[in-house]
């Protein structure tokens, strides 16, 4: 009886010996393995920040060239226009209108141009219709209020000209020393040249001043710009 636990004890003392060491060391790379919730909350909020940036950038990028393009193609409408504008004013022709009371055979005879800050009217050899290779046409420049408020636009309104009686018919008389023209009016067939102007209006070149006549004076003074020697024979 007394044999027995002393083997037993033997036994599992054996057993405890013949157990592999390896089986008690846990794998570090296991322990380790995966990502964890803040991990992921971190990379999910990064990736939303750099969308968002980009986002904006190409936002701000498109908005920027929009309005480059807006401005450059205004600039060239613009620029059309001011050498449409130039053509016409080339092509200016001098005419005499005949004009009379309704009802009478016109026979009242007129400088046909009109010339007014807001106004003008004339005839030119060049058209929007034809160029100018086409008829003579009588063109009727107006400037009014621009769309929905937004500045001001210039118009054309453009007629044939057949001879001084068609001028005549856009002449109302004469008041004082200028001459009266009907008022022109925008309609379906008016041509816009420009829109969305700040300011749009007509000027015209003065007349020169008739040059002084030069006189001699036999003093020298303020007044005098020029010497001269005079001399008689005896």
């Amino acid at each position: 009886m007394s044999g027995e636990p002393s083997a037993a004890a033997s036994f599992g003392n054996r057993a405890q010996c013949t157990r592999n060491p390896k089986s008690e060391i846990r794998n570090p790379l296991r322990a380790t393995a995966g990502i964890t919730l803040l991990e992921v909350v971190i990379a999910v909020s990064l990736l939303s920040l750099l969308t968002v940036g980009v986002t904006t950038a190409l936002r701000l990028g498109l908005g920027a060239l929009s309005k480059t393009n807006a401005r450059l193609m205004a600039n060239r409408r613009v620029t059309g226009s001011q050498q449409l504008l130039q053509q016409q004013l080339e092509g200016f022709m001098p005419v005499i209108a005949l004009y009379g009371n309704p009802g009478e055979r016109p026979n009242v005879k007129m400088p046909f141009f009109q010339g007014e800050p807001q106004s003008m009217r004339l005839v030119s050899s060049y058209s929007l219709q034809e160029g100018a290779r086409g008829f003579p046409r009588i063109l009727e420049f107006q400037v009014i209020p621009g769309q929905g408020g937004k500045g001001v636009r210039l118009i054309v309104n453009e007629n044939l000209y057949t001879g001084p009686a068609s001028a005549g018919f856009f002449c109302l008389g004469r008041a004082g020393d200028a001459f009266q023209f009907r008022p022109i009016e925008a309609g379906p067939r008016s041509f816009v040249l420009a829109d969305r102007l700040a300011v749009c209006r007509f000027s015209y070149q003065a007349p020169r001043p008739a040059p002084a006549e030069w006189r001699s004076e036999s003093k020298w003074g303020r007044s005098t710009t020029r010497a001269s020697v005079c001399g008689r024979s005896a």
